[in-house]
């Protein structure tokens, strides 16, 4: 693993273990509406990556086409927005673990549709170290009760997961990773506000207790700004299929801050999933070797990497 992998290992590791560590602020917000608490959260997130979104933004926003303005707002509105609604829609009447099981597929899904859409084969040691993941994930997580709307939503979720990689990849490179993430905070904010007003009517963005705004202060400034910039700069990197294997850490950093806060434990059942999580991500990333088959799969990668790195 050469300086430019690592690094985009670490940063891809780093965001996803903020968003696992932020389950506790998430459960700070159950009283609060979606949409306002989405708008808060997104809105205060572009005004802080504004300044950071590097000299001659405007200039790279103006080379946007139509499709690729499109995509931007599919990229909040599925993968952001979207995301979030559809997992605590799934919660109505599933437990927590049925959507983070589904979700935990992600790394499965995107192996195989990201080099696809690239014109690319699926790696077979980044498919084996997907799958170890996602079996990691179900181990960590295990299953709990739900029903046909509770499934239909984790589907959603797990679309959700998939097309916040997935759609960036043809505006990462125009854009970069700041810009990127500041341009589509932008726009989850703004989708956010039209949601919230068709929903919730007048009663959309109250004013947040004392508690609620410290949530919402972590989500914005921890999880979104440093989270979103570290995530794409890693994607940058590293490529979506093989950042997206990090995503299995989402599950294993909730599962071990969890007893901090005394709602949940951690197990043997969560200690052999996070094996599996760390063996399928150092498999699937090119830190371990599959023998023969090593060689023609880091040859394989060099070219979109070489492509990315030019950002």
């Amino acid at each position: 693993m050469n300086a430019t992998t690592a690094r985009g290992a670490l940063l891809a590791a780093l965001a996803c273990v903020l968003v696992g560590g932020s389950f506790t602020a998430n459960s700070l917000l159950g009283h609060y509406p979606y949409a306002g608490g989405q708008f808060l959260r997104y809105g205060l997130a572009f005004l802080l990556l504004v300044p950071l979104a590097g000299p001659g933004a405007a200039t790279r926003l103006r080379m946007l086409g139509a499709a690729r303005w499109l995509r931007l707002a599919l990229l909040a509105a599925v993968g952001m927005v979207g995301f979030n609604l559809a997992v605590l829609a799934a919660e109505r009447t599933a437990e927590p673990a049925v959507p983070g099981v589904f979700v935990g597929c992600a790394p499965v899904v995107v192996a195989v549709v990201a080099p696809l859409l690239a014109g690319r084969r699926p790696q077979r040691a980044v498919l084996y170290g997907a799958s170890a993941v996602a079996v990691g994930a179900f181990a960590v997580q295990g299953w709990g009760r739900t029903d046909g709307a509770g499934i239909a939503f984790s589907v959603c979720a797990l679309v959700g997961e998939v097309g916040f990689a997935v759609l960036a990849v043809p505006v990462l490179r125009p854009l970069g990773p700041r810009l990127l993430s500041t341009v589509v905070c932008g726009i989850a904010a703004a989708e956010s506000a039209v949601a919230g007003v068709l929903a919730d009517g007048t009663g959309w963005l109250p004013r947040p207790d004392a508690v609620e705004a410290g949530a919402l202060l972590w989500q914005a400034v921890v999880v979104t700004v440093v989270g979103f910039v570290c995530w794409y700069m890693g994607m940058q990197r590293i490529g979506a299929e093989r950042a997206t294997l990090f995503s299995g850490l989402i599950p294993v950093a909730a599962a071990g801050t969890a007893p901090l806060v005394g709602t949940g434990s951690y197990g043997a059942a969560q200690a052999v999933g996070s094996a599996l999580v760390f063996a399928g991500v150092a498999a699937g990333s090119g830190a371990l070797t599959f023998g023969r088959g090593r060689r023609p799969a880091a040859g394989a990668r060099r070219a979109p990497e070489r492509a990315l790195e030019k950002l």
